[in-house]
């Protein structure tokens, strides 16, 4: 039997003791990465194909395809650019790989992901939480979504602990992003993010992150604990990233990635699109510069939300500007297999809304201890500390009412349905944005807490809710018509 048989056999063995380190000498040498990207390509799509309804539409099961097959080319050449270190190397394939891929998953995490769906019948673990442990911010970005700046709100670091502990034990949760405020400016009881980090090493951490603090002794730690990876938050060229962010941020940017690049940490980029950037974002020259000059591995896409700080409908993406944008984005994907999620346009990769503990899906918590849906549906369903106070766990956060009432409208719009026909359109996923009269209602019968002034202000302004209604049904008349002609069909089981 030739050497490359025998390599391709071991990988294909799921062994967590011996396809790993397999996996992680054939991803370092030039030789042998295609072969393991070609079996990690099989796995992924046999666990995509497995764990995906055979009542979806077909496009559905081709786009989370395409999507995982975009990642794993990014990941691939971020390897043949020699801009992952061994050590973070062997994190990602322990930590991220491991808890995305079921084979791989140590028997606590499985144990806890069967004990889950005994308690709650039947139901699907969330994925993944994001949790923002501090409001505190550097910086202070015009129509910032978290209306972050100068602040002492921050989650205390035992209750920041308890809550990734028990979502491990109780849930079999493996992977976090942290948000903010700054994740780099958080301090309690002496201890920083890298140490958190470091203390839960079991786990991988995405950390959205404007990037100003990361020097090469941050980025030096990352590597040494090799479990995180930063998300770095871009406006477009520098002029606009500069205008929306202050003076010189673009250039700290770029000093940030050549730090992270030297120490052998991948990163993405986080993108804000709006009326003003969107075409710039999605240009040729500016994917090429951040995912060809400057080696960003992913980017996630955001499309403007009308909460937080200085709120306005007149930055929302037209509903012709989404399509172009939905248009661009898979043609990104596709083509040049590069991992650009739009969170909205590519709402079909996930099957759709992910809050509120969705199957796969995430809650949020914020540096007061909030309990939300979602980092763009800024309304508080419970506070932890009032939880944990009475005796609570993350289960209790997971049966409350609000949750579950947006759990069963997504299952009611597209995650409950057996025929392609009966799904609601998931290119309009969102059940505040896109659906502002399912999301009001739902407020208006549970009656969350806001979040902040802001969230408070935006129930208040009937021009608001109107505008809101009136967005909702242009968008409709774009993209129904592409929901019924491209995915009205089933795919083969």
């Amino acid at each position: 039997m030739d050497t490359k048989t025998l390599w391709a056999q071991r990988l294909a063995a799921g062994s967590v003791a011996y396809s790993l380190p397999v996996m992680e000498q054939g991803l370092l040498s030039d030789r042998w990465r295609g072969l393991v990207i070609n079996q990690l390509d099989k796995l992924i799509v046999a666990q995509i194909h497995a764990a995906t309804d055979p009542g979806r539409p077909a496009q559905v099961l081709q786009d989370k395809v395409d999507m995982a097959r975009a990642l794993l080319a990014s990941f691939a050449r971020a390897l043949d650019r020699r801009q992952v270190s061994q050590k973070v190397l062997r994190g990602i394939l322990r930590t991220a790989l491991a808890g995305y891929v079921t084979e791989l998953q140590d028997d606590s995490s499985k144990a806890a992901v069967k004990r889950f769906a005994e308690k709650h019948q039947g139901q699907r673990v969330p994925g993944l939480m994001v949790i923002s442990p501090t409001k505190t911010c550097n910086l202070r970005c015009h129509g910032c979504y978290a209306n972050s700046g100068p602040s002492s709100e921050r989650l205390e670091w035992d209750v920041f602990d308890r809550i990734v502990s028990e979502a491990k034990s109780l849930w079999g949760m493996r992977f976090f992003v942290i948000s903010g405020g700054e994740p780099f400016a958080y301090r309690s009881a002496g201890k920083d993010l890298l140490d958190f980090f470091t203390r839960h090493n079991d786990s991988f951490f995405l950390v959205y992150t404007n990037g100003t603090l990361i020097d090469d002794k941050v980025a030096d730690r990352m590597a040494e604990a090799a479990n995180v990876t930063p998300a770095i938050s871009v406006e477009g060229f520098e002029a606009r990233t500069d205008r929306r962010r202050g003076p010189g941020v673009f250039r700290r940017v770029l000093q940030a990635m050549a730090s992270l690049r030297k120490a052998g940490v991948i990163y993405g980029i986080s993108l804000t699109a709006t009326r003003d950037n969107a075409e710039e974002l999605l240009s040729d020259e500016f994917i090429d510069l951040f995912f060809n000059e400057h080696q960003a591995v992913y980017g996630w896409l955001f499309q403007y939300m009308p909460i937080g700080r200085s709120y306005t409908l007149d930055l929302l993406v037209t509903p012709e500007q989404r399509r172009w944008m939905w248009q661009r984005a898979w043609q990104i994907i596709r083509e040049r297999k590069i991992l650009l999620a739009d969170f909205w346009n590519c709402g079909t990769a996930s099957e759709g809304c992910i809050a509120a503990g969705a199957p796969g899906g995430y809650l949020y918590i914020d540096w007061n201890g909030k309990v939300m849906p979602c980092v763009f549906v800024p309304y508080s369903a419970a506070n932890i500390h009032e939880i944990y106070g009475r005796g609570g766990t993350l289960d209790d956060v997971y049966d409350l009412p609000y949750f579950r009432a947006i759990r069963h409208w997504q299952s009611e719009y597209g995650l409950g349905k057996k025929r392609p026909e009966e799904h609601g359109n998931w290119l309009l996923p969102c059940s505040l944005r896109d659906h502002y009269d399912v999301g009001r209602e739902l407020i208006n019968r549970y009656h969350p807490e806001p979040e902040d002034d802001a969230a408070g202000e935006a129930l208040r302004d009937e021009d608001y809710c109107k505008r809101m209604l009136l967005y909702d049904r242009d968008l409709r008349k774009v993209f129904d018509p592409i929901w019924e002609e491209q995915y009205g069909k089933r795919h083969a089981a």
